[in-house]
């Protein structure tokens, strides 16, 4: 039979589970490793401004993921006030509006935002075709073109030009063009219309910089020019091209960023900080907000108690692929087949030394116990049904005697699963009695080994964060045991048979 049909399956769980996971660390972010920190802004934005004893409504710019931050979190202050999000062309937007508005108001905006590493789309979209028809005064107009033409010759294309032409106004080479058109005309909106007018789309945008510990700080204002489907922000003041890594783009689309009706002197300030935390805290919400696609099948979406059952549940292949390696190349013989994954995992609630001594002491007496109980000719049901109890109560005794002793550790010894305990101490008594007990010391130990192999591994702070961000794994993890259980070659531990013919 061919075993193509299976090699493929292998393969396309391999190469799904590699895909999924690292859309997941370049899309979303998601870190490889558990202690990765980033940088999260707390950003708060005070409204205010004199109401008129009338109906108000406050229409105030919101900033929107972008390259080298995403929006986490954001919250609003506003007692007495409606509030409304909108999002027109790219562009969001947090409306205010009340019924009545008296005195001095102070509205609150406040967003967390982490600063990423990759890059992302810009959300705005170009502006229209510029209107190249524009009318000055004199001896405005003159004045306007031969800084244009002057920009224009010394350029090659849309942004090159908008640096030599921002470059006209800068303090230390103004000419007496420029210095003319800045008497009568702001510099940002000046620069704008000069680009239009020679055909280059441009809008003035306002960037928040980021500075930790700065408060009632303004926006500053840049200029997006394009060149078909690029874009490019230049600093008005010198003409440099290029975002700076501190500056948060706060209105992209052009309009204006605070607009207020019914009420006067409005005005908004900035205060920052910021601060290190987790990466995988970072995104935890963002990835809880993305849960709804297809790609993004995320257990963070789920209630907090659901995701912390999980946690532990995604660990149980991580234990199984531990007890298959094992087994299958290796040779350890086990009571029962993933009896020892579920040990490990009580091993994970109680730690590791004083679950091996609850399991010993437990497993000894149960033995002990059942022993007697062989001598009684019970039918198995009877008899397993009465270890069951045994073993509660073996549990009971041993966790009030440790409370007793002030051996708070031995408190953690109900989370050994009984029912598993009470077969594992019914099949080794039933083998003491069929193979002796060379065989169930070989079962017992190996049992143990292979709980404490998968405890380390399903216990490494690495894999715990991987298995738990990356559903992906758990396909190559299949993918992994399926290539072993194709496996028919010898075990290690079968090996020594072959001594004798070695020494021959």
């Amino acid at each position: 039979m061919s075993r193509l049909p299976f090699y493929l399956i292998v393969a396309l769980l391999m190469v799904v589970g590699i895909a999924m996971s690292i859309h997941r660390h370049v899309e979303f972010e998601v870190p490889w490793t558990p202690g990765e920190q980033r940088q999260v802004w707390e950003i708060e934005a005070q409204v205010t401004f004199d109401g008129q004893g009338e109906p108000a409504k406050v229409d105030m710019a919101l900033p929107s993921s972008q390259d080298g931050f995403r929006v986490l979190t954001e919250h609003t202050a506003s007692p007495g006030y409606g509030l409304a999000f909108l999002q027109e062309n790219g562009a969001r937007r947090a409306e205010w509006s009340t019924r009545e508005a008296v005195g001095d108001q102070r509205l609150y905006y406040t967003a967390q935002v982490l600063v990423t590493e990759g890059a992302r789309k810009a959300t705005a979209p170009p502006p229209p075709p510029p209107v190249t028809d524009v009318a000055w005064e004199r001896p405005y107009d003159t004045a306007a073109q031969q800084v244009i033409d002057r920009a224009w010759a010394r350029s090659s294309d849309a942004f090159t030009f908008a640096r030599e032409l921002l470059s006209e106004f800068a303090d230390d080479r103004q000419g007496e063009n420029a210095r003319l058109l800045l008497t009568q005309f702001d510099r940002v909106p000046l620069a704008v219309r000069l680009l239009n007018q020679a055909g280059v789309a441009a809008r003035e945008v306002s960037g928040l910089m980021l500075d930790s510990g700065r408060r009632r700080q303004s926006l500053t204002s840049w200029i997006q020019v394009y060149d078909g489907d690029k874009r490019a922000l230049f600093n008005p003041a010198t003409g440099e091209q290029g975002k700076p890594d501190n500056l948060l783009m706060w209105e992209s689309a052009g309009n204006a960023v605070l607009e207020v009706e019914g009420g006067r002197d409005s005005r908004i300030s900035f205060s920052m900080l910021v601060r290190n935390q987790p990466a995988a805290a970072a995104v935890r919400s963002q990835l809880a907000e993305d849960s709804d696609t297809l790609l993004n099948f995320s257990i963070h979406s789920l209630p907090l108690e659901e995701q912390a059952l999980f946690q532990t549940i995604l660990l149980i292949p991580i234990g199984a692929l531990v007890v298959v390696l094992l087994r299958v190349l290796i040779g350890i013989k086990t009571s029962g087949t993933f009896m020892p994954v579920l040990i490990a995992l009580a091993f994970i609630q109680t730690t590791l030394l004083t679950g091996l001594v609850g399991f010993l002491l437990v497993v000894a007496v149960g033995l002990v116990i059942r022993s007697y109980l062989s001598h009684l000719n019970l039918l198995l049901v009877a008899r397993v049904t009465a270890v069951i109890i045994t073993v509660i109560a073996i549990i009971s005794i041993f966790t009030v005697l440790s409370y007793r002793f002030g051996l708070n550790a031995g408190l953690t010894i109900t989370f050994f699963p009984m029912i598993i305990l009470s077969w594992t101490i019914e099949r080794m008594s039933i083998l003491w009695e069929e193979e002796g007990p060379k065989e169930v010391l070989i079962q017992g130990g190996g049992s143990l080994l292979t709980a404490v192999l998968a405890y380390l591994a399903m216990n490494n702070p690495w894999i715990r964060h991987i298995t738990f961000n990356f559903l992906g794994l758990q396909l190559i993890l299949m993918a992994l045991i399926l290539l072993l259980g194709n496996y028919t070659g010898y075990r290690l531990l079968e090996l020594r048979r072959f001594k004798p013919v070695t020494e021959d």
